[in-house]
């Protein structure tokens, strides 16, 4: 059985990843940091949240094809 936390985090991840696709890059951070604050420990949220503050600081041209390409280590 999966927790109503786990559910909520799911959820936001979900949310978050169709903004993402549609490249609303700061609306897309703020459902990751949401999914974070949840729970603190679940990677893929905390990865796209990063990659949603490079793009939104960084954003990738209007035909982006999705591919995160990271230009700084």
């Amino acid at each position: 059985m999966i927790s109503e936390d786990k559910k909520r985090v799911l959820e936001l991840f979900a949310e978050g990843r169709k903004l993402y696709k549609l490249m609303r890059f700061q609306e897309a951070a703020d459902k990751f940091a949401a999914a974070v604050a949840v729970d603190p420990s679940d990677g893929p949220s905390k990865m796209y949240l990063e990659r949603c503050q490079h793009l939104v600081a960084d954003p990738p041209d209007e035909d982006w094809d999705g591919v995160f390409v990271m230009k700084h280590k």
